[in-house]
């Protein structure tokens, strides 16, 4: 299975997926770390693929959503955004409307709570 394949079938797969250097419980890079750390906080249930593991799926992953940098976010099959995306996406509450549209559970007090700590 090539890597865009094995991209494919895990985003189609999990509702949620973050690529990311490192993993859900031990990222390795800052970027990833905040992003994890988003999700983890409000309680999302998500797939982590670490890029680091596999070369392949490290430049796949650029690849298949014409985006040049890691973590990348997928809901429901689609590619969401990278750091910043997220960062903004959570203190606006728009990451809180999309889960809700897709069907995605998540604290809705937690989320809260990190646009109060950032306010």
């Amino acid at each position: 299975m090539s890597a865009e394949d094995t991209i494919r079938q895990t985003v189609t797969s999990n509702d949620v997926v973050l690529f990311m250097k490192g993993t859900k419980s031990m990222p390795q890079c800052g970027f990833s770390s905040r992003v994890a750390g988003v999700l983890n906080f409000m309680g999302v249930d998500f797939a982590d693929v670490n890029v680091l593991a596999d070369p392949d799926i490290r430049q796949g992953i650029k690849d298949y959503s014409d985006w040049p940098t890691i973590p990348q976010l997928y809901v429901k099959g689609e590619f969401v955004g990278g750091c910043d995306i997220i960062t903004e996406m959570t203190l606006s509450g728009e990451l809180d409307q999309l889960f809700l549209t897709k069907g995605i559970a998540f604290d809705k007090d937690a989320a809260d709570k990190i646009r109060e700590a950032n306010a």
